[in-house]
């Protein structure tokens, strides 16, 4: 039985990934998570202690801990996830990105390699590192193109230079010391279970509460949104079927502006909630520094070489989720204390995540 080690299993797309393993694998899962602001454990319902399942509280950068945890858990694979993700949050604190996404990427590479050195026989040749990561990465597009898999790395804020980092140290502990990884970049994921600071839960609670709806500029970036689901199954087949030293892109096939996305969340509040037009809530704010325009992943190596296509349509995820936001207001109570009192974390000059 394969055993897996997931960093940042308490996060949005962590948690995900991990009631996917639960129900779908007979996998052994071991969740390791500092448990920041973002990371909750009440995200994994359905997830329980015992045979299959353990959770760590550990911080990635703790070489001790984390060598420790890989010897006496012997993984088959570890699937990273665990980062800073907030590009609001990068521009007022650069540092926690630089330590948690670089120096723990560093941490978790060594201690693998350490580890991977021991390994024989088809423990070793079934050892993979999996390092997720994102689009941004690859920088701005233009208004036509894609991202590829060979796209030049052009990261233009300290959210993005600091994953386009990780991605550089993850190749170069393939090519110099043989660690068998692979690499996924993904799109805008979203879905239930978000941290309130992304846009598509902001949006969802502000206009449910009535209050200002923040948009930046006039709306007009552009994002390929990738349902989590969706995006937690690729994950999958690209750790059963992925290639070793191969990088996968992961897009959702859905190109919307922020203002799109926002009118269609508060058409689906007007069908849900009726009586209020929350479009008459959206308010234009500043922009933030460096707030690329346009981003757009080309997906056809993943879907041609492994199989793998997004299941869900925007208008099917975005229903789900707005639906799910509704009806699960303890989940918000639960991470925020209070949903009413949502607001952007970030930047001081706007009130938006995106």
């Amino acid at each position: 039985m394969k055993t897996v080690l997931v960093t940042g299993g308490a996060g949005f797309i962590g948690s995900a990934l991990i009631r996917y393993l639960f129900q779908h694998t007979d996998w052994n899962i071991v969740n390791v998570d500092k448990l920041t602001y973002a990371g909750h454990l009440e995200s994994l319902e359905g997830v329980s202690e015992g045979a299959r399942y353990r959770f760590v509280q550990a911080d990635i950068c703790d070489a001790q801990a984390m060598g420790e945890l890989i010897r006496t858990t012997q993984p088959d694979t570890i699937m990273h996830l665990a980062a800073e993700s907030h590009v609001d949050r990068s521009i007022d604190g650069p540092g926690e990105f630089i330590q948690t996404n670089i120096v723990g990427t560093a941490v978790l590479l060594q201690v693998a390699r350490d580890y991977y050195e021991t390994l024989d026989g088809t423990k070793r040749a079934g050892f993979r590192f999996h390092h997720i990561s994102t689009d941004e990465v690859f920088g701005e597009l233009g208004a036509e193109g894609f991202f590829t898999e060979d796209t030049p790395y052009s990261p233009r804020s300290p959210y993005s230079a600091s994953k386009a980092s990780s991605d550089h140290l993850v190749r170069a502990w393939y090519h110099t010391f043989g660690l068998p990884v692979l690499i996924t970049n993904c799109s805008n994921n979203y879905g239930p279970y978000q941290f309130p600071e992304k846009l598509i839960p902001v949006v969802i609670l502000k206009a449910r509460n009535h209050d200002a709806i923040p948009v930046y500029g006039k709306g007009d970036n552009i994002r390929d949104w990738l349902y989590v689901d969706d995006h937690v199954r690729a994950l999958v087949r690209v750790v059963e079927h992925g290639k070793v030293g191969e990088t996968y892109n992961i897009g959702g096939h859905n190109e919307k502006t922020n203002l799109e996305v926002v009118h269609t969340i508060c058409g689906l509040l007007d069908e849900f909630l009726p009586g209020t037009k929350h479009a008459d809530f959206i308010t234009f704010v500043k922009d933030r520094p460096g707030h690329d325009l346009r981003y757009a992943i080309d997906a056809s190596k993943i879907e041609s070489e492994l199989g793998w296509t997004p299941e869900e349509t925007f208008d099917s995820g975005i229903r789900r989720t707005v639906q799910w936001y509704l009806e699960r207001l303890d989940w918000c109570r639960a991470v925020l204390g209070d949903e009413t009192k949502i607001s952007r974390l970030g930047l001081s000059s706007g009130t938006q995540a995106g």
